[in-house]
C-alpha cells in the first residue's frame, strides 16, 4: 500500500509548480496610472532651508517599486534623521505617509487640493508621549522649489502651531 504524501511535501511541490507561473505574471506598474504621479513634484534630491534661509538639511525623495512607493530619507543639519514611506491607497482613495524618526511617528493621509498642494492630516506621536493632531502641506512653487509646512494642534491653546516649515531647492 502506498504511503500518503505529507502536507509539507505537497506544499513544496505546489510551490515548485507555481514558481515559474508566478515569475511570468506581469507586475503591477503604478507609473501608468496618473494618480500615482500626483506627488512627483516632491521627488528629487533637495537642500532644505528655513524660510529665513538657514540650512535645515538634505532630503532624498525617490520613487520605488514600479512607481507605487515614494521613499523619503531625511538628514537634518543638526544630525537628526528620519524616513517616510508614501503611497496612494486605492481602497481609501487617499495618499498616505508614515514617517519614522528617533523622536516621533507621524501617520497621516489626504490628497491634492484645488491649488495642487498635497495636504495630509492625521497624528503625530512623540516617543513616550501622546498622539496629537498633525497636518502637512507640500506646495510646488513656480520656480521648481517646494514649500513644506507642518502644523501640530495644541489642545491647551486650541490652535494649530507651526511645527516646521522648509523650502526645498533642487540639490
Amino acid at each position: 500500500m502506498a504511503q500518503p504524501i505529507s502536507k509539507p511535501l505537497l506544499c513544496a511541490a505546489a510551490l515548485l509548480w507555481a514558481a515559474p507561473v508566478l515569475a511570468q505574471a506581469p507586475q503591477p506598474n503604478c507609473q501608468s496610472d496618473p494618480v500615482y504621479s500626483q506627488f512627483d513634484f516632491w521627488v528629487g534630491e533637495w537642500e532644505v532651508a528655513t524660510p529665513g534661509g538657514d540650512h535645515a538639511g538634505h532630503n532624498s525623495i525617490s520613487k520605488r517599486d514600479g512607481g507605487c512607493l515614494i521613499l523619503e530619507e531625511w538628514s537634518s543639519a543638526g544630525g537628526g534623521s528620519g524616513t517616510s514611506v508614501n503611497f496612494y491607497d486605492p481602497v481609501a482613495g487617499l495618499w498616505r505617509q508614515i514617517w519614522i524618526s528617533p523622536g516621533e511617528i507621524i501617520d497621516y493621509s489626504g490628497g491634492l487640493n484645488a491649488e495642487g498642494e498635497m495636504v495630509l492630516e492625521g497624528s503625530i506621536t512623540p516617543r513616550g508621549g501622546d498622539p496629537a493632531p498633525f497636518r502637512g502641506i507640500w506646495t510646488p512653487l513656480e520656480d521648481g522649489r517646494v514649500r513644506q509646512h507642518f502644523e501640530q494642534y495644541d489642545a491647551d491653546e486650541d490652535a494649530w502651531i507651526t511645527w516646521f516649515t522648509g523650502v526645498y531647492t533642487p540639490a
